[in-house]
């Protein structure tokens, strides 16, 4: 393990320094795939980084609290992150569907509300939208897959639809990857408007990513879950880790918070996404580079 690398900005500087003066005082919020798993042309495939789990139930005793925000399905990041049953990590929180679902270590429970009307009515007419702009996909169940009761299916889904779209229904929202796609920028440019449309069909809103594009209800997103969790937990300092444009919103709540004397970090997991790159204050790699900056961190704060 190296040394913890250092902000490149003033602003993080002050928020690492702040961390690591009174580390009981802060949250350390990250994203799922990306950040702490490697990105993956099945995503039901990912998981976390092996020495990610460590890290984090190294740090987790030191710090206020230790909150995962997904897009995933609360129980189905537990279960590819590993997170369940985790010594040290008994009051891990992740908050799932950008902050509509919450899992808490410690009762191993999941709170969701009602799925939004709009999702089932969007999800019906995409296979027809998908068909007509040439760019048909099998779908898989990745809300099944975290319940255990259609894991083979889906993955036999994802194989059988190596080269094409694929659609990844998330229960509370869904999405349409094309990493897999013989074109993959092709076919997601090509998607974008007519998902755009369906999404504002149905009012929903359309999340675009790393070759994907997800359709969720609207007035939740990483931005929204962060400010809530920070202000229910009373966090005087605040670092959020991401990797893609899902987690500008969470950079928007961090500089927030920094205006109203909250010290912030905000750390970017790769370069693949210049939109957040360019605003973070520390810049690292990929989900190895942040498991092996979150080790270095818990062993500065056990020194203090």
């Amino acid at each position: 393990m190296g040394p913890l690398p250092s902000p490149s900005t003033p602003a993080g500087t002050h928020g690492l320094t702040a961390l690591l003066a009174h580390p009981a005082g802060a949250i350390v919020a990250l994203d799922f795939d990306g950040t702490l798993a490697e990105i993956v042309p099945d995503p039901e495939q990912a998981r976390a980084h092996p020495r990610a789990v460590p890290a984090l139930a190294a740090l987790a005793p030191h710090v206020a609290s230790i909150v995962v925000i997904t897009g995933r399905p609360a129980e189905l990041a537990v279960k590819f992150g590993g997170f369940a049953g985790v010594p040290g990590l008994d009051h891990l929180v992740v908050l799932g569907h950008y902050g509509a679902e919450r899992w808490d270590a410690a009762t191993g429970t999941v709170r969701a509300p009602a799925p939004h009307p709009g999702v089932s009515a969007a999800r019906a007419e995409l296979p027809a939208l998908l068909d007509g702009a040439g760019h048909a996909a099998t779908q898989g169940t990745a809300q099944g897959t975290a319940q255990g009761t259609a894991q083979d299916t889906a993955q036999g889904t994802a194989q059988d639809t190596a080269q094409g779209t694929w659609i990844e229904d998330k229960g509370q929202a869904f999405a349409v990857h094309t990493r897999r796609a013989a074109d993959p920028q092709a076919a997601f440019d090509t998607l974008r408007a007519p998902l755009a449309a369906l999404a504002t069909r149905h009012g929903l809103v359309l999340e675009p990513g790393r070759m994907v594009l997800e359709l969720r209800p609207p007035g939740v997103d990483k931005g929204v879950a962060l400010t809530k969790y920070a202000e229910e937990s009373g966090a005087e300092t605040v670092l959020y880790a991401g990797d893609d444009l899902g987690d500008l919103p969470a950079y928007a709540a961090v500089d927030t918070l920094r205006a109203k004397g909250h010290p912030g970090l905000l750390v970017c997991s790769g370069t693949e996404v210049p939109e957040l790159s360019t605003r973070a204050d520390l810049t690292l790699p990929g989900p190895a580079a942040v498991a092996d900056f979150l080790a270095a961190l818990a062993q500065a704060v056990s020194r203090t």
